[in-house]
C-alpha cells in the first residue's frame, strides 16, 4: 500500500468504469438490496465520453437486467430491418447469401444504438436506486489488505510531468474501499492487467488475442440512407496481409456508422491499419454512400477477439473482472454487449449473496462459475474455433469451417474440439526485412483524412502538465531494437499519431510520444513486438470525448 495518506471511504462495492458491464452490476446490486453502498468510478470527462458510438446490441443482457427498458425511455430505437454482407475486390463486391448462415449470425431483433448514450442513460437508472457515480475519477492504483484487493486510489493530480514524483499542487486522491473491487475498465484494463498477473489469472488459458476497430461517424446524403441497414464486409482491401473486415450501420437522422477492424496479429510491420481503414472507404460501393456527406467524429479501441479459450480466471481475492476486461466478444457476430450486460449482472448477484452471508474479500467463485457455464459460455462456445481457424488458414477456410463448426455447435457438437490460439499478437510480429512495405495513397481529403486531422474528431485532450501515461520500460528500445528489427511499427499501429520516429539531419534519430494524442484504444500496450510500451491510467479526465450523438 502506499504510504501517501489518503482520506478513505468505505463501501459495500466498488466498480471501477461506467461501460455495459459495471452500470449492470451496479444496478443489479440496488435492485437485490436498495441498503448496499454502491459507487462506480469512469475514468471519462462523463460517462460515455470514452464508449466509441455505434454498435449493433443483442437485447438479451438488457431483457434480463432490466426487462421494462423499452417502456423506461431508453435510446433503443433503431431495429435490424436488413442484413448484407459482402466479399470485397478492389473494384467490386460479391454478397454473400444469408441463407447458409447458422442461426446465431441473423441480427433479426437487435438494434443499432449509440452505446455512449445507452451508457448515459443506464447511469441514470442506477443513480435513480441510489448508486453513486463519479465521472473524471481515474484510477491510479490498487489497494491491498493482505493478498486480498481491498480497494482503489482514484482522484489523483498534480505529479510532476518530468518526474512522476508529487509536484507543488499534488492531490492525493482517496482510496475507495470495497468489501469486492470489480474491474469493468474495457479491453487491456491498467488495473485487471496488474490482477492477471499478480494472481496469474491467465495461467492455464489461451493467450488474449485483439484487434484495433475505427471508426468514424458519417451524416450522409438522406436519400441514400437506409434506416435500420446493417452491412458486413470482409476482404479488401487487408487481402493476405492482415484479417479483419468492416461494418456499416444506419441509424437515425441520416447518420452511418462506418466501421474497420483489423486482426492485430498480422505479421507484416509495414502495415498500417489506419491506413487500410482509410483505403477501405474508396472502394467504389463505400465511396458512393458516403460521397456528399460528412464525417462528424472519429475513433478507435481494441476489441478482444480471444474468446471461449482466451477468457482467464475472473476472480481473485477481494476482486472479479467483468466484460471485456475478461474478453466477451462473439468475434463473429461483433458484439460483446450484450455478455457485458449479464457478466455485470452475475457478479453482482454473486457479491450480493457473499454479503448476505458475512463474507468479504474472498473469490466470488460463483461468479465465474455463472459465466462459463451460463448464456455468456455458451454464447461464446458455439464460435470459439472461428477466430483459430481464420488466423491459421485464412479468410476462406475461416468462412467454410468456421460457418461449418457453428451450424455443428448449434447442434450441441463439434469435430474440431476446442482449438488453440498460437502466439501472442505481439509476437505475431515478423522482421522488417521479410515483407515489402506498403505504399499506401495519400488521403483526400473527402473520403479519406490523415490521422492527426481525424483525431480532431475525437475530440480528444490531456492536460500537457502531467506525466505520459504511456511508459517505456527501457527507453532506447524503440531505436535500438524495434527501429531496426521491425521498423518501429508504433508508428504505423497507432491510430492517433501517438509514435513518432523523428529523423533530423546529422542527428539520430529519436522516439517521441505525443501522448496528448492518446484515444485511449490500448493498442500500443498489445502489438508493440517488444512489450516494452505499457499503458496506463492518465490524470484526470484525460482522452476522448466522444461526443453525445
Amino acid at each position: 500500500m502506499s504510504q501517501i495518506a489518503r482520506e478513505k471511504m468505505d463501501y459495500d462495492v466498488v466498480i471501477v468504469g461506467a461501460g455495459p458491464a459495471g452500470l449492470s452490476a451496479a444496478i443489479r446490486l440496488k435492485q437485490l438490496d436498495a441498503d448496499l453502498s454502491v459507487v462506480v468510478l469512469e475514468k471519462g470527462s462523463e460517462v460515455g465520453a470514452h464508449i466509441l458510438s455505434g454498435a449493433v446490441l443483442d437485447p438479451s443482457g438488457l431483457d434480463a437486467l432490466l426487462p421494462d427498458w423499452r417502456s423506461m425511455g431508453a435510446p433503443i430505437k433503431t431495429l435490424v430491418k436488413e442484413d448484407n454482407f459482402y466479399m470485397l475486390g478492389p473494384a467490386g463486391q460479391i454478397r454473400i447469401p444469408n441463407f447458409p448462415m447458422p442461426p446465431l449470425m441473423n441480427n433479426h431483433g437487435n438494434y443499432i444504438v449509440s452505446m455512449a448514450n445507452v451508457c448515459r442513460w443506464m447511469a441514470g437508472v442506477a443513480e435513480g436506486l441510489g448508486v453513486e457515480i463519479f465521472p473524471g475519477m481515474s484510477c491510479s492504483e490498487l489497494v491491498f489488505d493482505g493478498d486480498r484487493v481491498a480497494g482503489v486510489v482514484a482522484g489523483e493530480f498534480g505529479r510532476d510531468p518530468a518526474t512522476g514524483e508529487p509536484g507543488p499542487s499534488y492531490e492525493p486522491g482517496m482510496e475507495l474501499h470495497g468489501k469486492y473491487v470489480f474491474l469493468s475498465e474495457g479491453v487491456r484494463g491498467s488495473l485487471a492487467k496488474q490482477v492477471m498477473d499478480k494472481y496469474e489469472l491467465s495461467k492455464g488459458h489461451c493467450p488474449q488475442k485483439f484487434g484495433l476497430g475505427m471508426k468514424e461517424i458519417w451524416e450522409i446524403d438522406p436519400a441514400k440512407h437506409r434506416i435500420g441497414t446493417v452491412t458486413h464486409t470482409m476482404g479488401w482491401p487487408l487481402g493476405k496481409n492482415a484479417g479483419g473486415g468492416s461494418f456499416i450501420y444506419h441509424l437515425e437522422n441520416s447518420q452511418v456508422y462506418v466501421g474497420f477492424v483489423v486482426h492485430l496479429n498480422y505479421e507484416n510491420p509495414h502495415l498500417y491499419p489506419y491506413m487500410e481503414f482509410q483505403r477501405f472507404k474508396h472502394h467504389p460501393m463505400v465511396a458512393d454512400l458516403l460521397a456528399g456527406g460528412k464525417r462528424v467524429a472519429y475513433g478507435a479501441r481494441a476489441i478482444s477477439e480471444g474468446g471461449y479459450q482466451s477468457m482467464p480466471k475472473m476472480v481473485a481475492p477481494g476482486v472479479a473482472l467483468l466484460g471485456c476486461s475478461v474478453g466477451m466478444v462473439n468475434v463473429p457476430r461483433i458484439k460483446g454487449n450484450h455478455n457485458a450486460m449479464l457478466s455485470g449482472k452475475a457478479a453482482a448477484e454473486a457479491a450480493h449473496a457473499a454479503i448476505k452471508a458475512g463474507r468479504a474479500g474472498d473469490e466470488l467463485s460463483a461468479y465465474e462459475a455463472d459465466v462459463r457455464g451460463g448464456a455468456i459460455g455458451a454464447d461464446l462456445k458455439k464460435v470459439r474455433n472461428v477466430k483459430p481457424l481464420w488466423s491459421k488458414y485464412g479468410l476462406i477456410a475461416s468462412l467454410m469451417g468456421g460457418g461449418f463448426d457453428m451450424w455443428t455447435n448449434t447442434l450441441g457438437f463439434s469435430l474440431f474440439g476446442t482449438l488453440k490460439h498460437g502466439k501472442s499478437d505481439a509476437a505475431a510480429t515478423g522482421l522488417a526485412k521479410d515483407f515489402a512495405p506498403i505504399d499506401y495513397p495519400r488521403p483526400d481529403g473527402k473520403l479519406s483524412f490523415d490521422r492527426l486531422t481525424n483525431v480532431a474528431y475525437s475530440f480528444t485532450n490531456h492536460d500537457e502538465a502531467q506525466p505520459s501515461h504511456l511508459k517505456l520500460r527501457d527507453p532506447s528500445v524503440p531505436i535500438a531494437v524495434n527501429l531496426p528489427k521491425y521498423a518501429e511499427p508504433a508508428q504505423r499501429y497507432c491510430p492517433a499519431g501517438v509514435y513518432e520516429v523523428v529523423a533530423e539531419q546529422g542527428k539520430e534519430p529519436r522516439f517521441v510520444i505525443n501522448f496528448q494524442n492518446c484515444v485511449h484504444c490500448k493498442t500500443c500496450d498489445i502489438k508493440d513486438p517488444s512489450q516494452n510500451i505499457v499503458w496506463t491510467t492518465p490524470q484526470g479526465a484525460g482522452g476522448p470525448n466522444y461526443p453525445n450523438m
